[in-house]
């Protein structure tokens, strides 16, 4: 019995780590942009300095952050920033990256040159 439990208890160790390790935010590379969930579009915002947003609040609606899980940990060009409202957000090369709530199907890139401040991310 205390060996099927010790068995158990590494599995889930291994399970627990491997989950943790983890880092590499669910986004992909597609006809040269960066996409995230379902294939819609990511993009930059020039107003953002390195490492923190500057869209929030309302812009935060138009433009809803690439969010990460609070465990999300750092790998590559890929960061972490923590916005001002605590939560985490996925960053590419130092820039915050976010959807559009305008694009409507994978592949839709309408914020790209929106306002000559919004640019879809390149990898």
């Amino acid at each position: 019995m205390v060996r099927t439990f010790s068995f158990s208890a590494l599995g889930l160790a291994a399970v627990l780590v491997a989950g943790t390790a983890f880092a590499a935010p669910p986004a992909k590379t597609s006809n040269g942009v960066l996409v995230g969930e379902k294939g819609m579009t990511l993009y930059t915002f020039d107003k953002d300095s390195a490492g923190k947003s500057a869209c929030n609040g309302p812009c935060a609606t138009n433009w809803p952050p690439f969010m990460a899980p609070a465990s999300a940990k750092a790998e590559g060009d890929w960061s972490v920033v923590t916005r001002d409202d605590g939560s985490k957000q996925w960053a590419v090369k130092g820039k915050p990256l976010y959807y559009w709530t305008k694009d409507k199907a994978a592949g839709d890139k309408t914020g790209d040159g929106f306002n000559n401040v919004w640019h879809a991310a390149k990898p």
